[in-house]
Parts: structure tokens; C-alpha cells; sequence
């Protein structure tokens, strides 16, 4: 891969849109943070009409300590009616408060999603009881500064990838092959399909990942599983753009070799999908080759699912699914610019009626709504979508992305799946995969 420190910025960059601001202030009207503290003035303001002052040429200035409020959700560049890339001008702002005042403990804690999935795999009953008490949230809130209140998820007792290295042993035919391997000389060729689990799914949601396999298995596909780590996105998140740098070249790496063959790489967490996609390649400046190929073979779990549909390629035969669902497309999948191909799919199923979300975020925005000063935004953030979970009624809300669906989780007290839980119910797979789908509510 080419040294990204050795590449010059291209004409494409982040920084390059602010010239596009026309100061029209429609992203501050959309914004669904601004509209609920007065902590963070907008997102233009803290984007492109500070940027322009943050880079002087003799004496770089550190940005205002208010851009780090800013939650990421994007709603700016999906409004801004001339392109600006205002959430990430933000970020790399964040970014360089970071190298200019240092990283809190707290930040570089909750940006390593992957280092804590593995410690608390190490003994997953001992980590939910010490993660999952009042008297350790009180004590993380007073030292750590994580809201006592805010969402955490439970390790699981074993790991997804420990489940398909365990279950893949044999693939089709009870021929022996290892995890992501190619086929061996003489037997016939199969479609094959790359698998992206991300940490939610390897360490406290493994059931995703079953459930996903079950699928992709049944519409004609070899699932692979190669070696990968974090994307990265908690980082980026946090401002530590170095270490994030350094996870990105890594996964880019590890599945750079199956993008040359060709092969779709297959996301459930719609904020890893984009991660590998567009956020690392743009805020970190990987325009090289490597890089943008594995990203052209990036596809969320629904976008991939959509292309299937749209070719006579997947099976629409489906089991009734009866019941009336509320449907909420997080930001960082209306960020893919995808449409909603989840609720394209799911509206197939006889019998399920799909409510769509008003709401533009639920509030959390990865690790944004853990913390103590942002966990009252948050809450107040997602207010709108709480409340029309309380419109549409039922127990389930379907959501693509994890933090997501524990957020709608504590702030409804209703139970939150992935729209691809409700598929697999569908297509009858649940003891297949070892999984069971919760009923949707009727």
C-alpha cells in the first residue's frame, strides 16, 4: 500500500468543500444537536466558518473546545445543498484538539472497542457483573466520567468467530476447508462472499453474525471470514486519527486480497460498512488504490441483499412475518446515501407492515452518548423517535446499527433488532443458525 504521509492531498479533500459554504444556515436548522443545547452553536459554525480561521498559514489555531459536541451524525451533509463535508471538517477539528491538548483517559478507553471485546471475553459472567452494577457505573461516572445511565451492551459467553471456525470446519459437500480459504482443485466453483462482523457482532451480539451466515448460505454463498479487526470508527470518533490511520491500513490489508478477486465484503454494522467505505478513507486521506478498492467492494448487509433482488438473485420466499414494526435507518446508514434497502426487503414479507422513523438520530452516535456532559443531548436528541416508538406501539424497533438499538433499547424499554433478526425469521432459519428471532409483536 502507498504511504499516505507521502501522498499529496488531492483535489477532493475534506478541507476543500468549505469553499462550497454559502452561509445559508440550513444546516444549522436541521441540526439535532444545536436544536437541543446551546453547547454547540451549529454546524456552521463550528465547521466551515471556523475552519477558514483554524488554518492560518504562520500560526495554526486550535478550534474551539464547542466543535467536540458536534455528534457526527451527518445531518449536515445531507442537507447542505452544496456538498460542504461539514461533519468531517468537524471531526478533523476534534482531531486537532487532540494533538493540541492531549487525549483524555476516558476517550482513549471507550475508542478501543476491540481491546475491551477481548478483555471481557476473558471472563464475560465476572465483566457484566463488574460493567453492570450501580455501585461500578457510579464509580465509572465519578472517575471515569461515563453517565452511570448510559447504554452499555453484555458480553456474550462465546465470540462469533469462535462459533463459525467451530461450525465452518466442513463446507458444502462435507468437504474440509479453513476460514477463508479458496476451493480446492476439482471441486465445482461456488459464489463466495466476504463477512465483516466488526466487534459488536465477534463480542456481544454474536447471534448477528449467525443469523447473517444462515442467509448468505441459503442464497448460494461460501461465507468467509478472514482475519480483521476495528474499523477504527471509535477513534476517528475521539479524535485520535493515528491510531484509527493505523487500524484502517490494517483491515485495508487483511481484505485487500479477496477485493482483487473480486469478492463482496458484507457489513451488519452499517457504521463499520461506511467506515471501510468513505469516513476513514476521507478523514484520514487514504486516496490510494488499495484503499478505494476495498471500498468499492464494501456493501451493507441490505444494500448487498438489494443488488441480489435487483438481479432475480435472491429467494422471496418468505414465511409470514405478522405484525407492525417501527423501522429506524440510523444516520451513519442514511450517510451511505443507499436509500433504505432494508425497508425495501423487509416490506417483501407477508404480513409485516413496516412503520418508517420521522426521527433524523437517536441520539447515541457510538460513544457520543456515554459520556457525562453528552448524555442528557443524547437522550434529548432521540426524544422524537422514543416517542414514536410509543405512537406506533409494540415491543421490537428494528434498527441496523448496535449502539443504535441500545439506545432505543433504554430509551424505550422495548426490545431492538436488526432488521436482518426479522428476515431470518422469515426464511425459517432459526434453528438452522442456532438463532432465535423474537416475535415480532402483533
Amino acid at each position: 500500500m502507498n504511504d499516505p504521509a507521502l501522498r499529496t492531498r488531492p483535489y477532493h479533500s475534506v478541507d476543500a468543500t468549505l469553499d462550497s459554504c454559502i452561509k445559508c444556515n440550513i444546516c444549522v436548522s436541521y441540526c439535532p444537536v444545536s436544536a437541543v443545547t446551546d453547547l454547540f452553536p451549529g454546524p456552521k459554525y463550528c465547521g466551515p466558518q471556523a475552519q477558514r480561521f483554524r488554518n492560518p498559514i504562520d500560526q495554526p489555531a486550535s478550534p474551539d473546545g464547542s466543535v467536540d459536541y458536534c455528534s457526527g451524525c451527518r445531518v449536515c451533509n445531507r442537507v447542505c445543498p452544496t456538498g460542504v463535508r461539514i461533519a468531517e471538517i468537524n471531526a478533523r477539528a476534534r482531531a486537532q484538539i487532540v494533538r493540541d491538548r492531549g487525549l483524555p483517559l476516558r476517550n482513549r478507553l471507550v475508542g478501543r472497542s476491540e481491546l475491551l471485546g477481548k478483555l471481557g471475553m476473558l471472563m464475560p459472567p465476572l465483566a457484566n457483573l463488574s460493567l453492570h452494577n450501580p455501585l461500578s457505573r457510579w464509580l465509572a461516572e465519578k472517575v471515569m466520567r461515563i453517565d452511570r445511565h448510559a447504554p452499555l451492551p453484555r458480553w456474550a459467553g462465546s465470540t462469533f468467530r469462535g462459533w463459525f471456525e467451530k461450525s465452518h470446519r466442513a463446507g458444502a459437500g462435507g468437504q474440509a476447508w479453513e476460514v477463508g480459504a479458496e476451493p480446492t482443485a476439482g471441486q465445482p466453483a461456488r459464489k463466495q462472499v466476504v463477512y465483516f462482523h466488526a466487534c459488536s457482532t465477534n463480542y456481544y451480539e454474536p447471534h448477528i453474525g449467525k443469523a447473517a451466515v444462515a442467509i448468505l448460505e441459503h442464497l448460494g454463498f461460501d461465507v468467509l471470514v478472514p482475519p480483521q479487526n476495528c474499523c477504527g470508527l471509535p477513534m476517528l470518533s475521539n479524535g485520535e486519527f493515528d491510531a484509527a490511520r493505523r487500524y484502517a491500513i490494517s483491515n485495508v490489508q487483511k481484505l485487500l486480497p479477496y477485493a482483487r478477486r473480486g469478492l463482496p465484503i458484507v457489513g451488519t454494522s452499517t457504521s463499520c460498512t461506511l467506515t471501510l467505505k468513505e469516513e476513514a478513507p476521507e478523514l484520514l486521506d487514504l486516496y490510494d488504490d488499495d484503499t478505494q478498492l476495498v471500498a468499492r467492494h464494501t456493501y451493507d448487509f441490505f444494500e448487498f441483499l438489494r443488488e441480489l433482488y435487483d438481479r432475480g438473485e435472491l429467494d422471496l420466499y418468505f414465511h409470514p412475518v405478522n405484525g407492525r414494526l417501527l423501522y429506524h435507518p440510523p444516520c451513519q446508514l442514511r450517510a451511505h446515501r443507499i436509500g433504505t434497502p432494508a425497508l425495501e426487503i423487509l416490506r417483501l414479507i407477508p404480513g409485516l407492515e413496516i412503520v418508517e422513523s420521522r426521527a433524523d438520530c437517536c441520539g447515541i452516535a457510538g460513544t457520543y452518548g456515554l459520556k457525562v456532559e453528552k448524555y442528557p443531548i443524547a437522550m434529548a436528541v432521540g426524544r422524537p423517535l422514543f416517542q414514536q416508538a410509543e405512537e406506533v406501539g409494540g415491543n421490537i424497533i428494528l434498527c441496523d446499527s448496535e449502539t443504535c438499538r441500545w439506545q432505543i433499547e433504554h430509551g424505550t424499554g422495548r426490545l431492538a433488532r436488526h432488521p436482518m433478526e426479522v428476515l431470518a425469521q422469515a426464511y425459517g432459519f432459526s434453528r438452522a443458525a442456532n438463532y432465535t428471532a423474537a416475535a415480532p409483536a402483533a
